[in-house]
């Protein structure tokens, strides 16, 4: 996405990311069976989160770099136990709380000051982390309820809708056709957001949000390799250790949650 941003504006781009997504998806869902007002409900709520993270990422994207980006976003998986508490009434331990802080420690430090401190890409990112800790509990519990395929084509057609309008009204929308832009696109579509969401949307409904969240704590790994292949990007070691407070802690709240879940009467 980061390359992409170069040849594209930011909602373009996800417009036409998503819109291929949405078609590449379609011949695997049964779209002539009735729609429910409970699937479209919860493809709605889907739709809204996916939307609403993945435009504040890429915006960010355009003035953070990807392994800061990716390390921020990764924050969503501690963010999920404490939504459940909040929201669904899941239990939750104090060692969230310690995942918490911890967490929000190796942020000062992903972005200190020799790392030119925390500018308006990581803040527009930390949106994404919270909208999306939002998302990982909805799928937990939306996708034990409906048909895996339908719901995720529902969410990602309605991101298709909801970011296309958003590029028609707030950005002046850019597109130059290149190499680089196409791949990108079709990398996207296909791999990250057809086949990913698919994957996410099957394994979750046989496995809880902490175990979930736990497999999400690489996420932030890979993407920081990547960068550095591609990008060349390389952390500090102020911003690695703050990196590494960051997976710290999103192990911490997910063993805390588990343990959490484990104890009868808590």
């Amino acid at each position: 996405m980061k390359g992409a941003l170069a040849d594209s504006s930011p909602l373009a781009f996800l417009a036409i990311r998503f819109t291929i997504a949405t078609v590449a998806l379609a011949p695997l869902v049964d779209l002539r069976s009735r729609w429910t007002s409970g699937e479209l409900r919860a493809g709605a709520v889907l739709a809204v989160l996916l939307a609403t993270g993945f435009a504040c990422q890429v915006v960010g994207l355009q003035y953070t770099t990807p392994a800061r980006s990716a390390f921020i976003v990764a924050l969503s998986s501690i963010l999920a136990p404490v939504f459940g508490l909040i929201l669904l009434r899941h239990r939750a331990g104090w060692m969230v709380v310690v995942a918490l802080l911890i967490a929000g420690l190796g942020i000062y430090y992903l972005t200190a000051p020799d790392a030119d401190g925390l500018n308006r890409g990581d803040l527009w990112t930390m949106i994404t982390a919270v909208v999306f800790g939002g998302h990982i509990i909805a799928v937990a519990e939306l996708s034990k309820r409906y048909d895996a395929y339908r719901l995720v084509w529902l969410q990602i057609a309605g991101t298709a809708a909801g970011v296309s309008l958003a590029a028609l009204a707030l950005e002046p929308i850019r597109v130059v056709w290149s190499a680089g832009l196409i791949a990108a696109i079709l990398f996207t579509a296909f791999i990250a957001t057809a086949v990913a969401l698919v994957w996410q949307m099957r394994a979750q409904r046989e496995m809880s949000s902490a175990r979930a969240s736990l497999l999400l704590c690489l996420e932030p790994v890979f993407a920081a390799l990547a960068s550095w292949l591609f990008w060349e990007e390389e952390l500090s070691l102020t911003q690695g250790f703050g990196a590494a407070l960051i997976l710290a802690g999103m192990v911490l709240a997910v063993v805390g949650e588990a343990r959490t879940d484990e104890v009868p009467g808590l």
